[in-house]
């Protein structure tokens, strides 16, 4: 069975990504991992060239005129994705803020073996673990997209969807899926608060014009994060690895009160219309196993 890994990074060093942690944690479990460097302002491609010998470097230039809902991080996942192993039997992919948990590799491993030759299955789906302002708590509200597939069988027309959180399969269909009883712990949320608002003033422009980012982008040097807050649970389990270097040098800290927790009234409903057997949240696949 060969595995290929793919991601795609773009000035991780300026916004402060865990690209090293991400690509580390499916390395294991690869015969290669393909990143797509994108043109960067910092370091970004000497970082990743120090990584390991199976990371393949494609360098690219991003088309930043793209500034509708995403859609420039899909054509970039999609880069990454045609230059892997054309022979390669499963495709990881992991984007520059995910990291996977070393307890949940044999699972994985288990996922893939068993799969490989079930032509019904076009990938595999993940749990999510969103944390917010510290490796402490984790976003529990209906805000959060609660899995999503993360590897997939190449060869199959599968591309990368919307703003990459996803995959379809041509002609836009949404893949067969079965369960990797696995995590991704997304740490997108959690970063120097200097470096969070430089993410938020970068991440924007890939979805909207000037106009909407000066009426809804704070002008700050720092980002607050109690502005954002919703509902948050504290986090009790173990980090993966390959971030516990980036928690011991953490430079601010971050703590609330959970008890204050916010909840709109569209999440009431939400919870509400669960108890009784309706679940709403967003699916971007069919499981089928």
């Amino acid at each position: 069975m060969k595995v290929s890994g793919f991601t795609f990074i773009r000035n991780a060093v300026l916004l402060d990504y865990p690209i090293v942690a991400a690509i580390q944690s499916i390395l294991p479990l690869c015969d290669e991992v393909v990143v797509a460097v994108g043109n960067s302002t910092d370091d970004t491609l000497a970082l990743i060239q120090n990584i390991d010998p199976k990371v393949r470097i494609i360098q690219t230039t991003w088309d930043d005129t793209l500034r509708e809902n995403g859609r420039v991080l899909a054509v970039e996942t999609d880069k990454a994705l045609a230059a892997i192993n054309p022979v390669a039997d499963w495709a990881i992919y992991i984007q520059g803020d995910e990291v996977l948990h070393e307890a949940d590799h044999p699972n994985i491993l288990k996922a893939m073996t068993r799969f490989e030759h079930d032509q019904d299955v076009d990938g595999l789906l993940f749990d999510y673990l969103h944390f917010y302002g510290s490796y402490d708590y984790i976003g529990v509200s209906n805000n959060w997209y609660k899995k999503e597939i993360r590897i997939i069988k190449p060869g199959r027309g599968i591309f990368s969807f919307r703003d990459a959180q996803g995959f379809r399969k041509a002609p836009d269909q949404k893949l067969k899926v079965a369960p990797a009883n696995a995590r991704v712990f997304h740490y997108g949320w959690v970063k120097d608060p200097q470096a969070m608002q430089r993410k938020q003033e970068s991440f924007h422009k890939l979805w909207h014009d000037d106009a909407w980012l000066e009426k809804n982008i704070k002008v700050a040097t720092a980002f607050d994060y109690e502005d954002h807050i919703h509902e948050l649970a504290r986090f009790e389990g173990t980090h993966p690895q390959w971030i516990a270097a980036r928690i011991v040098e953490r430079n601010w800290t971050f703590q609330t009160d959970i008890s204050r927790n916010k909840k709109s009234l569209k999440n009431k409903i939400k919870d509400i219309l669960k108890a009784i057997g309706i679940d709403t949240h967003y699916a971007n696949y069919t499981l089928i196993r």
